[in-house]
């Protein structure tokens, strides 16, 4: 049984930071491009929301490494509802 659950451990699953939302027409949607630049429901200043599987886990800012961005948690759900997330179920 052990070996199962280091099995389940080692699985990947897709971690988003989202950093905001909006809702468009399907024409404005087609009329996006290249230099196009989205509004969106956030201030620049505001946290950043951590998902598993479209579910909040967590918060986070936003910060700088290197050339790339990351995110440094701030606060964080209990084990119980990352796994919870990660099943899909309602924590």
């Amino acid at each position: 049984m052990p070996s199962d659950i280091n099995t389940i451990l080692k699985l990947k699953v897709p971690v988003i930071v989202q950093i905001g939302r909006r809702t468009m027409s399907v024409q404005d949607v087609l009329a996006l491009g290249p230099g196009s630049i989205l509004e969106l429901d956030k201030n620049a200043d505001e946290q950043l929301d951590l998902m598993v599987n479209n579910k909040g886990v967590g918060v986070g800012a936003a910060v700088k490494l290197g050339e790339n961005f990351g995110i440094r948690i701030g606060d964080i759900g209990s084990a119980h509802q990352r796994i919870a997330a990660m099943a899909g179920d309602e924590a």
